[in-house]
C-alpha cells in the first residue's frame, strides 16, 4: 500500500505508521517528488483504503496494478535523478563509473584513480569485498580495501563505488562508501536489500544474471519501500544459451526499464561481455539506447590483475573510448559528465 501525504505534520505521519503497523504491515516513510510517502509492506487485505484516506494529512492512496509502484511510471512519470556527491544520474548527462574490478594495492588503485579522472569518469569503483563464484579465487582485501578506496578517493577528488555483500556489513559500509552496489548475484537478496534501505547513500543495483526485468524491479521496489529512494538500475548482462561472450548484454532493457520506470538506468558492458575488445562497442550502443550511465573496468595492467582482467581497458583504452563517447552522446543532444 502506498499512501501520499499532503504537507503532514510528524503526528500526522506518525499516525498512519502506527495505524498501519496495528494490523501487521512493516510501514516506513520517505520524502519523494516533493510529497511525503508513507509505504506499507505486508499483507495488505486487512486494510480498508477509505479509512486512510480520511485520516487528516493523508492526500490518497494509490491504486497502482502494477506489483512494482514506487518504482513505476505510474507513480511517477517525471524521471528520477539521482545524485551521488554532486554527479547526477537521470539527467542529461552521461557519467562514467570507472576502476579496476578489484582492490589490489594502495599503487594500483590510485593509478588507476588518476587515469580514468584524467579521461573524464566521475566516480571510481572498486571492489574490497569479492564474492566469487570458487571459493579458491581472491575474495578482496576487505577492510583493507576500503581503507585503500578511501585514501585514494580523498587524494584524487573521485567519489567510490564499490559492493555491499553482507547484511551486517551495510552500515559500516554507509559510513565509508558514496554509493553502495548490490551486486548481480545478491540482487534477490532481500535481507541485503532491505538493510540497504535503511541508509541514505545511493544504491547501484545491478540485475541478477537470471533475472526478469519484473523481479529487477521488484527488487528496487523492496529498496525504495525500506525509505531509500536513490537507486539506480544496472544492466550487466543475463544468462542465455550463448557462451561465445560472457553473458548476453541486454540492451532491450534499456529502453523498457526507461518505459516501467522513472529510476535512471546505466550499463555495465564489461560483465556483460567478458572481453575488453568488444565493451567499447557496446559502451557506444548503451548510449544509443538511452543508458544513463555506464560502469567500466579499467586496470592499469589488465594481465596482471587478479580478477576480470580479460575484460578490463588499459587507461589508454579507456581515455580513447571516452573521446569517442563524448562525440556520441552530443550526437544525441546529451554529454558525458
Amino acid at each position: 500500500m502506498i499512501i501520499v501525504m499532503n504537507a503532514p505534520t510528524t503526528d500526522q505521519v506518525n499516525r498512519v505508521i502506527e495505524k498501519l503497523t496495528q494490523v501487521g504491515l512493516d510501514a516506513h516513510y520517505l520524502h519523494s517528488c516533493g510529497k511525503t510517502i508513507v509505504t506499507a509492506i505486508g499483507d495488505s487485505t486487512a486494510c480498508n483504503e477509505k479509512q486512510y484516506e480520511r485520516m487528516p494529512g493523508v492526500d490518497r492512496v494509490l491504486p497502482i496494478v502494477t506489483p512494482y509502484k514506487l518504482v513505476s511510471r505510474e507513480f511517477r512519470s517525471d524521471n528520477s535523478l539521482v545524485q551521488v556527491e554532486g554527479v547526477c544520474f537521470g539527467g542529461t548527462s552521461i557519467p562514467v563509473i570507472a576502476g579496476p574490478c578489484a582492490v589490489e594495492s594502495y599503487e594500483q588503485l590510485k593509478e588507476s584513480a588518476l587515469a580514468v579522472k584524467k579521461a573524464g569518469a566521475k566516480l571510481l569503483r572498486g571492489g574490497a569485498y569479492k564474492p566469487r563464484t570458487s571459493p579458491y579465487s581472491f575474495q578482496g582485501l576487505e577492510q583493507e580495501g576500503l581503507d585503500i578506496l578511501r585514501a585514494v578517493s580523498k587524494e584524487v577528488g573521485l567519489p567510490i563505488v564499490s559492493e555491499v555483500t553482507d547484511p551486517r556489513a551495510v552500515e559500516v559500509m554507509a559510513e565509508q562508501i558514496h554509493m553502495l552496489q548490490i551486486g548481480a548475484r545478491n540482487m534477490q537478496n532481500f535481507v541485503l536489500l532491505k538493510e540497504v534501505a535503511k541508509t541514505n547513500r545511493p544504491v547501484l543495483l545491478k540485475r541478477g544474471p537470471a533475472a526478469s526485468i519484473e523481479e529487477w524491479l521488484m527488487a528496487a521496489e523492496y529498496i525504495m519501500a525500506g525509505g531509500n529512494d536513490k537507486i539506480v538500475l544496472c544492466e550487466r548482462g543475463i544468462r542465455t544459451f550463448e557462451s561465445f561472450t560472457r553473458n548476453t548484454l541486454d540492451l532491450n532493457a534499456v529502453p523498457v526499464i526507461k518505459q516501467l520506470s522513472h529510476l535512471p538506468i546505466v550499463v555495465d558492458p564489461s560483465h556483460g561481455t567478458g572481453n575488453w575488445s568488444w565493451v567499447g562497442p557496446m559502451a557506444k550502443a548503451a548510449l544509443g539506447a538511452g543508458a544513463d550511465g555506464l560502469i567500466i573496468e579499467v586496470h592499469p595492467d589488465p594481465e596482471e590483475a587478479v580478477s576480470d582482467g580479460p575484460q578490463s581497458l588499459t587507461p589508454i583504452n579507456f581515455r580513447q573510448l571516452m573521446q569517442e563517447l563524448t562525440s556520441i552522446a552530443a550526437a544525441l543532444n546529451r554529454k558525458m559528465s
